[in-house]
């Protein structure tokens, strides 16, 4: 028996039995057994959402070991693994391929199965979350049966089963659509606030991956514009090691890590601190493979929430937020996050038949104002029709989603016919699929 906790350490559950089958005949029987004795059964990968989603309550099986490529077509691009795997197992397995992702959320940590079954995306109007890349599945289900799902074998639960937030079953491999190995262009600036929301579906629109952090009690922004070029024609010239630390890791965990620990002790220092942080970023430009640049370390800990809310009102829903902050007595350490992503067909996807704008705020595990800040963000985003991340913290019941998702219905219903008993169930599922 082990105690568990997420990444961030704001979710726990204590006393539970912790597996790591071998294989795929090993994980069924596990399932099966638990199932048998009427216990609960998850699936934990990386821990990295913030809800509690993934929170164990009987048995906790790792995956680590169902992990690495079953096959790679290199013609056709498409490439299976297990679900285990981390992104950035895959992300280095695939440049040996000479593959890539086409799209990544900003952090590589995860296991391929979380990361789609939470709705995990990246940034860039013409691009989805990561779920649109994958064009099959294999799920263990509750009675131990392993069944193969595409748009042509099960397509109704492949449809519903690419964002199964886990309620489902049990990913063991994911069939993924991947592209000849790219690289990105990124150019990064300093830019004021209203600037940038006025001109941001210019942005948007007309950089592949355009992004941009809001540093709260400024009017500054940090502006990601990431062009893709093809490889091997293109010179590659990564950000220099100096460079790299000093910005990386040096300001962006060390230097940052300090100034929230600094901004707990002493809340009415995090204002300045922030407005010194702001103008200290200088611009910078690199080239180097895709995932190098979509991706980056986060050594420190924080609770997050997202909202996608309409592309159309997006700058108006961060129009709100900012005032709303600036009117409270908050002091937030952590930059908000905007980014874009197109429509989608997948039923439990944030970006289901409508394009997005993602907003996302972040405090400090222990911060004192984080659920006042939370619940305002929560109720703009809510009067926008916002959508919440999965795996990032939001309060909502399956009452509040089923207006938010036209399908959601279909989902409930699948849910209950591939998972009567509820193997695969924890709180959390109940909260946001109804018990």
């Amino acid at each position: 028996m082990s105690e568990w906790q997420n990444w961030a350490g704001n979710q726990h559950a204590g006393a539970v039995e912790v597996v790591a089958p071998r294989d795929e005949a090993e994980l069924s029987a596990v399932v099966v057994a638990a199932a048998e004795a009427g216990r609960r059964i998850k699936p934990i990968g990386a821990g990295h959402s913030f809800t509690a989603i993934g929170s164990p309550v009987d048995v906790q099986v790792s995956l680590d070991r169902l992990s690495g490529i079953v096959r790679a077509d290199s013609t056709t691009g498409l490439v299976t693994v297990r679900g285990g795997t981390r992104l950035k197992v895959l992300n280095r397995a695939l440049e040996a391929l000479g593959l890539s992702m086409t799209n990544l959320g900003d952090i590589e940590e995860q296991s391929i199965s979380g990361a789609i079954s939470t709705g995990t995306h990246g940034t860039g109007a013409r691009f989805g979350g990561l779920a649109t890349q994958v064009r099959g599945l294999r799920l263990l289900l509750a009675d131990g049966s392993v069944i193969a799902c595409s748009a042509e074998e099960n397509p109704e639960v492949f449809d519903l089963a690419r964002v199964g937030l886990g309620a489902l079953g049990i990913i063991v491999e994911v069939t993924l659509q991947t592209e000849p190995l790219f690289a990105l262009n990124a150019r990064e600036g300093n830019g004021e606030l209203a600037e940038v929301m006025a001109s941001f579906d210019e942005h948007a629109s007309g950089t592949d991956h355009f992004e941009f952090y809001w540093f709260p009690h400024t009017s500054r922004v940090l502006t990601k514009h990431n062009t893709r070029l093809p490889l091997p024609e293109t010179p590659l010239a990564p950000v220099g090691r100096l460079r790299g630390w000093f910005d990386d890791e040096l300001l962006s965990n060390q230097a940052f890590g300090a100034t929230v620990g600094l901004g707990l002790r002493v809340p009415g220092l995090v204002k300045p601190l922030a407005r010194f942080a702001a103008s200290a970023l200088s611009p910078r430009e690199f080239t180097d493979i895709s995932y190098r640049v979509f991706t980056s370390q986060r050594k420190v800990r924080f609770v997050e929430s997202e909202y996608a809310v309409p592309r159309a009102v997006g700058m108006e829903v961060l129009a709100e937020l900012e005032r709303a902050v600036e009117a409270s007595s908050w002091n937030i350490s952590f930059p908000v996050e905007v980014r874009v992503a197109g429509a989608d067909d997948i039923p439990l996807s944030t970006g289901f038949e409508r394009e997005n704008v993602y907003i996302a705020i972040h405090t400090a595990p222990s911060s004192p104002w984080r659920e006042e800040y939370f619940a305002t963000f929560e109720r703009i985003a809510g009067e926008a029709g916002g959508r919440p991340h999965w795996g990032k913290m939001h309060t909502l019941t399956a009452a509040d989603l089923g207006e938010r998702y036209p399908r959601f219905g279909d989902f409930v219903a699948l849910r209950d016919k591939l998972d009567p008993s509820r193997t695969f169930g924890n709180p959390h599922l109940e909260q946001i699929l109804g018990s």
